[in-house]
């Protein structure tokens, strides 16, 4: 019980992150992450995340970004690959390209750039791409229940 609540305090089991940059880290140059991870703070070159990267809120990102699945609350500058999915959630800010087989925006994100969902950003993904747009009322809904959905783009 014990080691079950220091995991608790240290948020590794509650939020499931592996690696964790808190609100006033600065980093500048290359990080990849193994396992799950969260940047809360500011990130300046080239980030790959082999699982699934949130940028939280408070984050200020200006990089390059490669991941399985990018969640994104926070600023990014800078090119996203996302090779599964690539959620955007408010108050979340995106200038740059997009790559990737699966794109979720919630209403109040700004997104400013070209997104890709064609054959390169499904290489590996066997699932059909798709593109949903919730609305305001919608975006605290887990998005495998929301009822809304813009529709598959493509076939």
């Amino acid at each position: 019980m014990q080691e079950r609540d220091r995991a608790r305090t240290t948020g590794d089991e509650s939020t499931g992150s592996n690696a964790f940059l808190g609100k006033g880290t600065r980093v500048v140059g290359k990080i990849s992450f193994e396992g799950p991870a969260r940047i809360e703070g500011a990130v300046e070159g080239e980030i790959t995340a082999q699982d699934t990267l949130t940028i939280g809120e408070s984050a200020v990102v200006n990089a390059q970004i490669t991941g399985s699945s990018v969640i994104v609350h926070g600023r990014i500058t800078g090119d996203v690959n996302a090779r599964k999915r690539l959620e955007i959630r408010a108050p979340g800010r995106l200038v740059g390209n997009i790559s990737t087989p699966s794109l979720v925006i919630f209403e109040g994100v700004v997104f400013e750039g070209q997104c890709s969902m064609g054959s390169d950003a499904r290489a590996n993904d066997k699932d059909r791409r798709m593109a949903i747009v919730f609305p305001k009322d919608d975006r605290e809904a887990d998005v495998t229940t929301a009822p809304r959905a813009a529709g598959e783009l493509g076939k």
